[in-house]
């Protein structure tokens, strides 16, 4: 059933028909979504450690201490409770936070298959920089992850220092599950763009000194997009998801543009366009002494005008007397 369309075809060129390509993609997406499955079959068992682990530094900036002296909390110091809104919220907690780490954790897989999808269209140095960019997006992946889980506690405790006196917090246990998820999405998404360009650079598609010349227009986007992208929207959360994109996207323009020189070096015309001609040398070049050439004798019989039988006889050479 999961049998790959192209050891059907085995077409050394990769090419495959439409309904070949769909058949890939089939078993590429349904591989995925089997360890994506496998992954959250097994968090779901452990889904209250889960639970823990993420709620747990938030809690410890802006948790509510279990007592405090005369059963009441000074008025500088706001806290926030974390709680579960309904009969089913639990069951729908550990289904969030079971597929959550499911996507997370099975990020090799799903990434690995996305590569085997798309490497036949790939030269054969191409698969290789493919699947180094692969090794390299996992990491960037799970550090954009990572970071989102460091950030959340002094997002919230920011957050949370802004309630007016007299106020408390309750914070709704789906409603903070889902900023988180989407943090740890977004935020490990962001961190593939820089992997993006580069890729896109070594297939050949953009030049770094492009790259590069897109930095105004980079950064603002980069920064919108982080104000969108974050479920808080304040400044703190934005900055702190924006910097390290910005970071990222000059390193990979720097590495395009190493790029970009080194495949000049091998090849001259490697930065012209498609549909741009290459400089021509015209200079002429020295040819060099000119040598004489000796002209051919004539044979005896065209010499004395002899001649075979029943052929026209010759004249000084010649067929006739012209």
């Amino acid at each position: 059933m999961l049998k790959s369309a192209r050891k059907q075809e085995k077409d050394p060129e990769g090419r495959m028909p439409l309904a070949a390509h769909l058949r890939e993609l089939r078993n590429r997406l349904l591989k995925s979504v089997l360890a994506i499955g496998l992954v959250t079959a097994v968090a779901a068992l452990y889904y209250k450690d889960i639970a823990h682990f993420i709620t747990g530094p938030t809690l410890d900036v802006v948790g509510c201490p279990k007592s405090a002296p005369g059963g009441k909390l000074p008025h500088d110091h706001p806290c926030a409770q974390i709680y579960a809104n309904g009969l089913i919220a639990p069951f729908t907690i550990a289904m969030k936070l079971s597929l959550t780490t499911g996507v997370v954790l099975a990020s090799p897989v799903w990434l690995y298959q996305l590569w085997a999808f798309l490497a036949p269209g790939l030269h054969s140095h191409e698969k290789k920089y493919a699947l180094s960019f692969v090794g390299a997006g996992v990491p960037l992946f799970l550090g954009g992850a990572y970071l989102a889980y460091a950030v959340l506690p002094t997002t919230a405790g920011a957050l949370v220092g802004l309630t007016p006196d007299q106020w408390s917090n309750m914070f709704p246990a789906d409603d903070f599950l889902d900023i988180v998820t989407r943090m740890v999405v977004v935020f490990g998404l962001a961190f593939e763009l820089p992997l993006l360009l580069v890729l896109l650079n070594f297939g050949g598609v953009l030049t770094g000194r492009r790259i590069m010349s897109w930095w105004r227009f980079m950064v603002l986007g980069i920064t919108v997009f982080a104000a969108l992208a974050t479920p808080t929207g304040d400044p703190l959360t934005m900055s702190l998801l924006a910097a390290p994109i910005v970071v990222l996207y000059f390193g990979a323009a720097g590495i395009c543009l190493f790029n970009d020189r080194r495949r000049k070096l091998g090849n001259p015309d490697a930065g012209l366009d498609d549909d741009e001609a290459s400089v021509l040398d015209l200079t002429p070049l020295d040819i060099g002494e000119i040598e004489s050439v000796s002209s051919g004798r004539m044979l005896p019989e065209q010499a004395s005008g002899e001649n075979g039988a029943g052929e026209p006889p010759r004249r000084g050479g010649y067929d006739d007397v012209t």
